[in-house]
């Protein structure tokens, strides 16, 4: 399956956009510190992805150069390009947030459901079908979870606010790589 670049900019542009959400799974005194995604990666992948190589505007939606793989095949040979590609697969985190009480806004991406089909292992995401429309976030961008009695996902169309301890720490499974990992307290649903 083709890794579009438009899904690059579509999460970027749909996390610069998103502000904090709340199905609760328990009741703390625990203040959690609001965190917009693009806060999770350090400011020079940040600035690297939002600065693509010029050449790359050129290339039509859909074509077979519009791809990370064909990105990645071609030679890199000046310093934007090169630095793009990299943030485009980061695992680097700001490690101010290790250890860090948080509240998140996102999606889910399923990866182990219980006895009930509720959802107990998965991805949280900044936009809906990440993970499952190619290309996935870089792992700065993706967080893994885990709540044993699960959650019910209607629908991967579904925003959630969750709230939890963050950490860093690498889960690699076939829909992506994380570089963070959120204990849960509590999941809510989006509210604006």
């Amino acid at each position: 399956m083709k890794k579009n670049f438009c899904c690059v900019w579509l999460w970027l542009v749909i996390t610069t956009l998103m502000s904090s959400i709340p199905v609760a799974t328990a009741s703390t005194a625990t203040e959690y510190q609001e965190v917009e995604w693009t806060a999770l990666i350090p400011e020079d992948d940040l600035n690297a992805l939002l600065n693509p190589p010029e050449y790359l505007a050129q290339i039509e939606d859909g074509s077979a150069q519009d791809s990370v793989e064909s990105f990645e095949q071609k030679d890199v040979e000046d310093e934007r390009a090169r630095r793009f590609k990299e943030a485009l697969s980061s695992m680097r985190v700001v490690d101010a947030f290790d250890q860090q009480a948080i509240r998140i806004p996102g999606f889910i991406v399923p990866l182990q459901a219980g006895d009930e089909r509720n959802v107990t292992e998965f991805f949280i995401v900044p936009y809906f079908g990440a993970c499952l429309h190619m290309p996935p976030p870089p792992p700065n961008q993706i967080i893994y979870a885990t709540l044993e009695e699960g959650i019910a996902v209607e629908s991967l169309y579904t925003p959630f606010w969750f709230e939890g301890t963050l950490s860093i720490g690498k889960v690699e499974n076939g829909m992506g790589t994380s570089a963070y990992k959120l204990s849960l307290d509590n999941v809510m649903p989006y509210e604006e």
